[in-house]
């Protein structure tokens, strides 16, 4: 609704100076071209131009506390006869008109600052001086609102004002790839101001950039496809999908490489499906799939922008990276707490684990619980942890319990979330199911680094594959160094029993270290033969309870009541003291997975036996063993002499080899 504003014209300012009046002669006011510190409007006061006058006013209004928009206008003696009067009334003026629900668009319920507020002031053009001028005929400084203090009143969107010079300095950051706070901090001490005190806000700013993208998203969603087709034309197993919205505009895409692809195929197992991200420069949500190799360190499997987050853009990502991966699901994937991809794995991945990230969910923590625990935060949190790492439920059940009742938690809203949704994060009911150790902190901080420097690759859009792609190789080139480290380090047997040997000359060094220290407390267990093949493995100080383990020596099968080799594919302290009790000297070949071998680095068996014929496939796999021949035959100088020997004999023999025109 229009609000209506009296018309003051022969009448005097109600609060400010009496001495002026519109009667007053014209040749006797100069016109107001600029104001002082102190100026105030008045009726009869002159301007050149309306801009002028709304200028004058707005310094006012900032100097009182509050700003100024554009009302109405009004033309003389009907439409298209020129503008004779303006109005510029208060920021909180009017009132917000009610919307109309529709069921098919949601509307969203913004608090609006309008509050019906009457200040105003209204110009009127005047020709009597044969100079058409602007002159005040109706002012109010009356407000129903408190007013800002000077510290405040800048945050004002009227007030909050970004440059072209600063604008061209955010686009030149945004290049960068740095966050829109970094820019913020960057720009406060080039313009030596304190924190908070340029004059525009982050905000601002993020809505510069999203106004960036819509003008160059059509163009830059080509370029992204080129560049994707471009990858195709030079690797033929680089794969891609995407969609496109009703105005054929670029909807979703979502890529994965050659050398990701062969990873997957021995260790996507258990994989992380990050979504807690997006791309800075174009506010895209961002979803990234990764894993853990043999030793220890993360492997890119793909990636995926999406226009929304919603069930059916997830329901399309994870169908897209099932293609890439020849429709092979992993056993378990890890993601954050979101509600449209749990609908969407339940749909896509139905007979895949789906369990919550723990990491996800201790960094909420600070925000969720340390204003209300206070002192007792970091006592909550330890206790938090033995409860996550308990192995039966019932203790999990119980201790959780005591744990609300001894800090006072019943009513906190995200205890109560925790705890309906305890099946999917807390290891008590994830231990029958496979990790692959990413639930640890090491792994954690390990794969959260490869994701930001993969993130830090943020140019354009179009650019954002091709330099994605040199982080991960940069990435992988990293990880074959710390291969190389692990291989060269010399391996400290601790129990010197067989079975550590063993598995020293079959396990990578990351592996062999955990088995190793399952190893060294399986001599603090002792073991009691319930009935045959039924074993009672307990802690020598301890008087009661204590593990059960089957083993079957015949078939060569072990289990144990604690499930660490299901959950992360090492055998546990109990059923290893039973091994050793049973005279075992090597570990059994099933408890010894592929994933956790040396020789099982990024090529997959079939590629080893030459089931892959596709030619890029093919020089893959001759990198990757000519990696492992390296690794291994730097062990020793005996083996350091075998290798070059053969392999002057093999590039003999290649180089004399006849070259086909055909690949």
């Amino acid at each position: 609704m229009m609000e209506n504003y009296e018309d003051y014209s022969d009448q005097r300012s109600l609060s400010l100076d009496d001495a002026s009046s519109a009667d007053e002669s014209p040749h006797g006011i100069e016109l107001s071209l600029e104001s002082s510190v102190d100026a105030t409007p008045y009726i009869g006061q002159r301007f050149v131009t309306h801009d002028a006058a709304y200028e004058f006013y707005s310094e006012f209004a900032k100097r009182c506390g509050f700003s100024i928009r554009r009302h109405r206008t009004e033309g003389k003696d009907g439409v298209g006869k020129g503008l004779t009067r303006r109005y510029f009334v208060c920021h909180r003026a009017g009132n917000t008109p009610i919307k109309a629900s529709s069921e098919s668009k949601p509307q969203r319920n913004r608090k609006s600052s309008r509050c019906g507020c009457q200040a105003y002031m209204r110009i009127s053009k005047n020709m009597d001086s044969g100079v058409a001028e602007w002159r005040v005929t109706g002012f109010t400084n009356h407000h129903n609102h408190e007013l800002l203090q000077p510290n405040q009143v800048r945050f004002l969107p009227a007030y909050r004002t970004i440059s072209e010079t600063d604008k061209n300095r955010i686009f030149m950051f945004a290049k960068t790839g740095i966050s829109v706070q970094q820019m913020m901090r960057l720009m406060e001490l080039e313009k030596c101001v304190e924190p908070g005190y340029l004059p525009f806000t982050e905000k601002d700013v993020r809505n510069l950039l999203q106004a960036l993208k819509k003008i160059d998203q059509d163009d830059d969603s080509v370029d992204l496809l080129r560049m994707c087709r471009n990858i195709k034309d030079k690797d033929p197993n680089f794969r891609f999908e995407y969609t496109l919205d009703v105005n054929e505009r670029l909807e979703n895409i979502a890529w994965s490489y050659a050398s990701s692809i062969l990873s997957y195929d021995i260790f996507g197992d258990a994989v992380v499906f990050d979504t807690t991200h997006r791309l800075t420069s174009f506010d895209m949500p961002l979803g990234i799939w990764v894993g853990m190799n043999n030793y220890g360190t993360p492997c890119f499997f793909a990636c995926v922008l999406l226009r929304e987050e919603n069930t059916r853009s997830f329901s399309w990502a994870l169908k897209a990276f099932l293609g890439f991966m020849n429709g092979k699901p992993p056993r378990t994937i890890l993601t954050d707490q979101n509600v449209s991809l749990k609908d969407a794995i339940e749909m896509e991945m139905p007979r895949t684990k789906h369990a919550l990230c723990i990491w996800f969910i201790v960094a909420k923590f600070p925000s969720w619980f340390n204003a209300v625990l206070g002192e007792r935060y970091n006592e909550w949190k330890n206790e938090f942890y033995r409860l996550y790492n308990m192995e039966m439920i019932e203790d999990f059940e119980l201790g959780w319990g005591s744990m609300v009742n001894s800090f006072g938690l019943h009513t906190n809203r995200h205890i109560s979330n925790l705890f309906a949704l305890r099946m999917h994060w807390a290891l008590p009911y994830l231990r029958d199911h496979f990790l692959a150790g990413m639930t640890t902190t090491g792994p954690s901080k390990s794969i959260n680094a490869f994701i930001q420097r993969f993130l830090s690759a943020q140019t354009r859009l179009a650019h954002f594959v091709e330099q994605a792609a040199v982080a991960i190789d940069f990435k992988d080139q990293a990880g074959e160094q710390q291969i190389m480290q692990q291989n060269l380090q010399n391996i400290l047997l601790k129990t010197g029993a067989p079975m550590e040997a063993h598995a020293a000359s079959v396990l990578t060094p990351y592996a062999f270290c955990k088995l190793q220290d399952e190893l060294v407390l399986a001599a603090h267990y002792a073991s009691f033969m319930l009935e045959e093949g039924y074993f009672l493995v307990r802690h020598h100080t301890e008087m009661e309870g204590g593990h059960k383990v089957i083993w079957n020596s015949q078939q060569g099968n072990i289990s144990c009541g604690c499930r660490q080799f299901e959950f992360s594919g090492i055998l546990c302290r109990h059923a290893l003291r039973v091994l050793s009790a049973m005279n075992c000297f090597q570990i059994p070949e099933p408890y010894l997975p592929i994933r956790w071998c040396r020789y099982y680095n990024t090529v997959p068996s079939k590629t080893l036996q030459g089931g892959l014929s596709d030619y890029s496939d093919q020089v893959q796999a001759l990198q990757s063993m000519v990696s492992n021949l390296i690794t291994e035959s730097s062990k020793s100088k005996e083996r350091l002499d075998l290798a070059t020997e053969q392999v002057s004999v093999l590039l003999s023999r290649i180089r004399e080899h006849p070259m086909s025109a055909q690949r």
